[in-house]
Formats: C-alpha cells, structure tokens, sequence
C-alpha cells in the first residue's frame, strides 16, 4: 500500500467523482486496518521531495485531521489514539515532519508546521517531546531562509496550540528570543520576517515574565514598532496586530512606549494602505475597551489598592486621536451599505470614535461638534454622511444633559434629511443616527423627553415612509422604531403615545415582510423584530389590535408549510421564515397571556397555534425547531393547566428536542420548555416524567452533548421536583449521584479563565436550583426523612463554595435559599448538621448585609428557616 499511496492521495482529489471516490475508499479501508502504518506512509509522502506537492499537501491535512476535531468528544478521542500508539511509530511520523521543514516546497513545510503543532499540542502536556524545542531552535540561526521561515511558523503555531503552563520558563525565553531576532530589521529574507511576527502574535500570552522585565519588554516594543515601518505590507500588518494584542493583553505595561505608539498609528491611519491602517486604528479602539473595562469595573474612583489603574491614555490623547478618527470619516466606500460584510477605514473610525466616547463622556462632544456644524450641510455627499456618523458615533457615552439639547436641534434637520436627501448613504446613517438618539436618549428615565406630542406624528411619518425607501435604508428605519417603541416599554397597562398609531405601524411592517426586495440587507427580520418589540411595549389599549394580528400571522405561517417543490434556496429561506413567524407569535402569546381579560380572548387561538407549531417540527432547520419550541414554552406558560391536553401530541417532539446532540441550542431550549411545562401542568405531568428523566439522565451522561446544556439540565430536575413533590422519590437515586459528582467538580476551580469560571458558576446555579427545587418538592410530604443521607452533602457543597470566595451574585442567592430550604423542608432533624457547617453561621450572616437586596431577602428567609429547625 506504501507504494500506491502517492497514487491514492492524487486520486482523492480527482476530478471524476468515481475515480475520487475509490480513492476515498481506499484510504479509509487503510486507516481501519492498519492505523500506525497508515499514518506513517501519510508522514512519509509529505516529507519526501521528490513526490508531487498535491499529494504532499494532503497526506499532511490527513495526517492533521487524524489528530483534532472540532468536537470536543472527537477530538479528546483522537488524543487518545494518537497517545496509545506504539512510540517507536511516533517517533519515526515526528521525525519525517521535522525534517519536512526544511523542504524547498513551501506548501509541504507550511501543512507540517500545523502538524508538529498539533503534535505537540497532544504530547507536551503529559512530559512528552521534551525535546522538541530544542531541537527547532538548535542552530537556527546558521539555518537557510526557508528552513528558519518554517521553523519560525512552527513555534508560533506551537504557542497557539499549547497552553502555557505546559512550556517551562527556559523554553519560552528561547522561542521569545528567536522570534524577536527574526522579526529584527536586519533580518533580510523578507518571509523569515513575516513569520517571526505572526509567531511573536501567537506566543505574547506566554510572555508574562518577560513583559515583566523592563529590558526584555524595552527590546520586544522596539523591535514590534520598528517592524510597523518595514517596506513590506504584510510585516507592517502583522507587526500593527502584535500592537493591538500587546494593547490588551499588558495594558498596564504601556505608558512609556504609549506617545511612539500614538505617532506610529497616527501616520498609519494617514498614510499607509487600507489592511494596515486598519490595525492601526484597532490598537485605539482596543485601548479604549480596556479602559472602559476598567473604569466599569472600578466605577472610576481608583483607590491606591485597584490592581490596574486606568492610565486614561484615551483621555490624554484626545485632542489629537479624535481629529485624526474624524479625518477617517470622509474615506468612505462607494457601495458599503449594501454589503453586509464591508468593513473600511471610515466604518472603523466611526466605531472607535463611537468607543471613545464612551470611554471620555462629556469631553468628546467639543470636540466632534465643529466637524459636525462645518460639513453637515455640504454639497459633497461625504461630508455630510461624515457628519452624521459623527453624530450618531457620540450619543452613547456623555451625560444626556450635554447631548439632549443638540439632539432638540438636531432631530429635525435630520428628519428633514432621512426625506430629501439626495444620496443613500446619507438617507442610511441618518436612519441609524436617529435610531441611536431613541436608544440613548429617549425613554422613562430620562426626565427631559425628546420626543413629545409635538413632534411624535412627524417622527412616525417619516420612518414609515423611509420604510418604503431601498432595502438598506428600510432596515435603519425599522431599527429607529424598533427603538423608539422601546422606549416607551414601562408606559404601564395605561396609555402609551404610540396608540394612535398602533394600526398604522402594524400595518406599514407587514408590507414591509412583504417587500420582492426584504432578503436584501436583514430587511425582513428587522421588520418581525421591529414588529414584535411594538406588541411586546403595547398596552391593554391596543390588545384587540394584537388579537387580530393572531390569524394573519398564523395564516402566513401556516402558507410556508404548504409549499411544495423549493429549491434549497428558496428551503432555506422558507425555514428562516417559519422561524420568525413562530418567534411573532411567541411575542403575541406572552403579550396577550400576560392578563387575564385578554388571554380568556386569545385561548380560541391555541389549538390551531399549536398544531401549526408541531407543523414546523417537520422541516429539517434548527433555527425553526428553536423559535417553535419557544412559542410552544410560552403557549404552555399562557394556557396553564389546560396545556395538558397537547402532551399526548407534543411528548415525542419534545423527546426528540432532548435527544438533539447536532442543534445543541435545539436541546437547551427544550430543556427550558420542560421548566415551562412543569409550572404550567404541576404533577399533570407526572406521566411523562419516566421519559423525561431518562432523556436528561442520558444527556448528562453523555461526552457529546455541549457543555453548555448541562447546568439547564440540573435545574430543570428541581423543576420536576416542583411539579411532582414527593413522587420526584423513584428519580432520586438516579439524579442525587449526578449532581454530588457534578458539584464536586464545580466547587474547586483554582487558576481557571474568566469563561471557565463563567460557565462553572452557571453550573453551580443549576446543582443548587435542582437543591432547591427537591427540598421545595418534598416540603410537608411524610418522605422527607428521604432526603436526610443528602444532606450532609449538600452542606459539604455550600461550605466548599463559601470557601472558594469565587461565586458570582447569582450563585450567592441561589446557595443561601438552598441553605433556607434544607432546613425548611428538613427542620430539627436537620439542626445539628446545620450548626456543625462554616457557611450557615458566616456565609449567612455575609449575605446579610450584602449590597444586592435579592441576596438579602433570600438570606432573611434562611435565617428565619434555620432558627426554626435550630430551636426545636
């Protein structure tokens, strides 16, 4: 088969599908029979010169895809494989790629970087290839160009891969050096260069120490600024990208270097091609959200004891970073707004400029007005779209005392513009800039109204009739309602000022759905959305309106069902279409479910909503599976106990929902209906509970499910708990397991990333809602001595957590009701337990003067509990 394999490989990528197709064969039966040897042919193709460079190139993309997957459960399992294979066969497979890297064909050095990479980001981890660095940087220097190019790519690929932990100090000093020497200006091979700084991007996470030491730090920034001005494009993008990683990753670490950094970017932004001064202006937007990250998180008074101060470099540049961001303005492209995907140097001034201003507030707004007041009004349309992008950029941020008189002034030039003005471009950013004044500055909390019964029906005028303008223009104008109905969201059940218009705005969006041209830049979806936010901040007055837009959506829903014959064009379309359909009536339910007058009205509707939702089940696309499932979570939320009489119908979609590993987001979703139905049915749904609690048992026993649904799961036990009391007995020898193991794991996660300890507080949330839920359930039943083995656990977990001082607001709250309901549910027998633990004494008395009062309403409730099962 080594002999043949070349062969093979030029096969696999034939033009003649039979041909492909036995190739693929071929390899498969290969790889099945004989993994090590198949896997070093695959090594030996890509490291011999004298094979053709397209068998080369895809022996070593096998090679690498033998190693990682996307799936986490795949790839833990080819890391497995890969390290139960005889050594001896692996050292052979790593030393053909290593000696691929110094191949003259770029394409084979380049596929066995990736490779090497992948290697060793399996092996470096469990101690093995200790030797691999070394090697690479053994002589690099004496290394012809290529060799060194490739070896460099290797290295930065490596500091991708591998997390840094797993390299020791010594390495990370030698790969920092080489890289540095090879992005130095007397490297003269051009690509060597260029990898040396796409490598120095890769490993800045593992230069901790080194950015710590003033002369390293010195050196990396010098060489990194000089590179920003080599003759080469690449390096110069390249070299601007390290700068904004550097940005983020040593903030505090700026300051010396921060007034070079601003000449370098400022002569970028003017002077040098699109791709680079593109960078250059990311390095400020960078820089302005770190420091709004900060003064967010400090609140802006910075103590001597704050861990990072706020250098407010934004605030001392100023006075030049916003002229050179208002030049950007005017470098607009000819057709940016019909493509969806444009990004250019204005768009990316006007969006730091935007975050400037959130970063300064009040100070921008001098500074912007003048370039507003000189071009507002120009004949050249760029001026004036300048202008108005401007404008809209600085409405978030500084105090509406300084913004809402200049928006009274402006208001009306700009609705005047969103009618006449000659040019689309202008025509869409005044529709967005009008959008972001309703977002910003109009609604309940702001006391001078900026909107009012003067000017309420031109304002409306205008954005309907915009809404008939070309597609780009038409979804600004649904975003501007979208936001302007928004805010009047906390109008009350009393009047809202949009109810005159109610009829005639319903009207005006559903046209628009059904526009030839409403696929063209999101015009349809803006509708629905701007639709249903207008229902979802209706009142009572307006409710009969909202009824009668119940058959008309049904009926259009109901129409996509029927097609027949689509093209997968046209499918796909039809799918996105059922979706925001059932998304409208899920709005139009919660709306008219909210009261009891208008849900008696609306309940004549249910049993035709509900069989068009199990309609939808049928096609093949998650997004609609999504939206149905929702609209059915709050049908059953509306319809209460009657909701029963669908179960027979709706239980197989509803296991199927659970079973969905593909669409992870169809099984959350499905999870949270069973919450939904649980509170609407109670223990009505004690039939189906065997099925359910099977499902979700199997879910959380399974490595392919996506993480994320697993804290859903727990809590939705403490749903069934809820709705079925003590009958939740049989499930517990299943579920009890699952959730000490689970807590277990949660409570201890030293060293972890914000996203890991994002996700483990949303786990612990889950355990201690499922608590909740099966102490609540069990509450005055004659089992509750069955939950007493449980116990001792469960205040192990919250001692463990209290001790971590790790747990987020919403964890805080969830524990100590666990803490009340454990000693609810339990009383006295539970009362030596409690007084022997560390968190019902200190972690009680913590959540009672804690700043947020829902911790402390929970906590009154627990103290009340505990002296009730202590005092016995």
């Amino acid at each position: 088969m080594a002999m043949e394999v070349t062969q093979v490989l030029l096969n696999a990528q034939a033009v003649d599908g039979t041909v492909r197709k036995q190739a693929e064969e071929n390899l498969k039966q290969f790889q099945e029979q004989n993994l090590p040897s198949f896997l070093f042919s695959l090594a030996g193709e890509l490291s011999n010169d004298d094979k053709p460079v397209e068998s080369r190139k895809l022996a070593g993309l096998i090679l690498k895809n033998a190693l990682d997957a996307k799936e986490q459960h795949r790839k833990l399992e080819l890391v497995q494989r890969w390290l139960s294979l005889d050594p001896s066969v692996k050292t052979q497979i790593k030393a053909c790629l290593l000696k691929t890297l110094s191949s003259p064909a770029l394409d084979a050095r380049s596929t066995a970087s990736q490779v090497v990479a992948k290697v060793a980001g399996i092996e470096l981890p469990h101690k093995q290839w200790p030797e691999l660095i070394g090697s690479l940087l053994s002589n690099i220097h004496q290394l012809p160009a290529n060799t060194r190019q490739a070896t460099l790519e290797t290295l930065g690929y490596i500091c991708e891969e591998v997390s840094p932990d797993a390299v020791e100090q010594d390495h990370v000093n030698k790969i920092l050096t080489a890289v540095v020497q090879g992005m130095n200006s007397s490297e003269s091979n051009n690509d060597v260069r260029l990898a040396a700084t796409r490598a120095l991007y890769n490993a800045l996470g593992f230069a901790q120490a080194n950015f710590s030491n003033d002369m390293e730090r010195d050196y990396i920034m010098r060489v990194v600024c000089e590179a920003t001005l080599s003759p080469e494009l690449r390096i110069r993008q390249a070299a601007f990208e390290c700068l904004v990683a550097i940005s983020s990753t040593y903030y505090e670490k700026l300051a010396p270097y921060i007034h070079d950094i601003f000449n370098i970017t400022a002569k970028a932004v003017k002077e040098d091609e699109e791709p680079v001064a593109l960078q250059a202006i990311e390095f400020w937007s960078s820089i302005c959200d770190e420091e709004i990250d900060i003064l967010e998180e400090y609140g802006g008074d910075f103590t001597g004891d704050s861990d990072v101060p706020c250098f407010y470099f934004v605030k001392q540049a100023l006075p030049v970073l916003v002229p050179m961001l208002l030049e950007t303005l005017l470098k607009q492209d000819e057709d940016q707004d019909q493509d969806e995907g444009a990004w250019n140097i204005a768009m990316a001034g006007g969006t730091c400029l935007g975050l400037v201003a959130r970063t300064v507030g009040d100070d921008v707004v001098p500074l912007v007005m003048p370039f507003i007041e000189e071009n507002i009004t120009k004949p050249d349309w760029r001026q004036r779209e300048a202008a108005t992008y401007a404008f809209g950029s600085i409405l978030e941020g500084p105090s509406p005392d300084k913004l809402i008189p200049l928006v009274n002034i402006a208001l009306n030039f700009m609705l005047t513009a969103l009618m006449n003005d000659p040019n689309n471009h202008v025509k869409d950013t005044t529709a967005w800039t009008l959008g972001r004044m309703f977002e910003f500055l109009h609604g309940s909390a702001l006391e001078t109204p900026i909107i009012t019964q003067a000017n309420i029906q031109q304002i409306i005028n205008v954005l309907l009739q915009s809404m008939k303008d070309v597609p780009n223009v038409a979804e600004k104008a649904c975003g501007a309602l979208y936001f302007l109905a928004q805010g009047y969201e906390d109008a009350g059940s009393s009047s809202s000022p949009l109810t005159p218009f109610f009829q005639e705005i319903v009207q005006a969006l559903l046209t628009v759905t059904h526009r030839e041209d409403a696929g063209e830049s999101r015009l349809r979806t803006a509708a629905y959305e701007t639709l249903n936010e207008v229902v979802r901040c209706s009142t009572d007055e307006t409710a009969s309106m909202v009824l009668q837009l119940i058959p008309v959506i049904m009926m259009e829903l109901h129409q996509t069902l029927e097609a027949q014959k689509l093209s997968s064009d046209e499918r796909e379309k039809q799918n996105e279409l059922q979706g925001l359909l059932c998304g409208c009536l899920q709005v139009i339910i919660q709306k008219l479910g909210s009261s009891e007058q208008s849900r008696y009205v609306f309940m004549q509707y249910a049993d035709q909503m509900m069989a068009l939702f199990l309609r939808v089940f049928a096609s093949r696309s998650a997004t609609a599976h999504e939206e149905a499932m929702l609209a059915i979570g709050a049908l059953a939320y509306a319809t209460g106990a009657d909701f029963v009489k669908y179960m027979p119908e709706f239980y197989r979609y509803l296991e199927m929902g659970l079973q969905n590993f593909e669409d992870y987001q169809v099984c959350a979703i499905t999870v949270g209906v069973v919450g939904d139905i649980c509170r609407a049915l109670e223990d009505k749904i004690l039939p189906y509970c065997d099925g359910i609690m099977t499902q979700l048992l199997k879910d959380l026993s399974s490595n392919q499910l996506h993480r994320s649904v697993k804290p859903p799961i727990f809590s939705c036990f403490g749903d069934i708990a809820l709705a079925i009391g003590e009958n939740f007995e049989k499930y517990l020898i299943y579920a009890m397991p699952m959730l000490q193991s689970a807590a277990e794991l949660s409570a201890h996660i030293s060293g972890a990333d914000d996203d890991m300890l994002e996700y483990t507080n949303s786990l612990r949330n889950g355990i201690l809602e499922a608590y909740s839920g099966i102490f609540q359930g069990f509450k005055g039943s004659s089992k509750t001595q069955l939950l007493m083995p449980f116990a001792p656990h469960v205040l192990q977990f919250l001692d463990s957590l209290y001790m971590e001082k790790d747990m987020d607001d919403a964890v805080s709250k969830t524990a100590i009701g666990v803490l009340g309901d454990l000693a609810d549910t339990l009383g006295s027998n539970a009362g030596p337990l409690i007084q022997q633990s560390v968190s019902s004494k200190d972690f009680l008395s913590e959540c009672l003067s804690s700043d947020d009062h829902l911790i402390r309403e929970s906590a009154e409730w627990a103290k009340l509990a505990i002296s009730r099962a202590i005092s016995f």
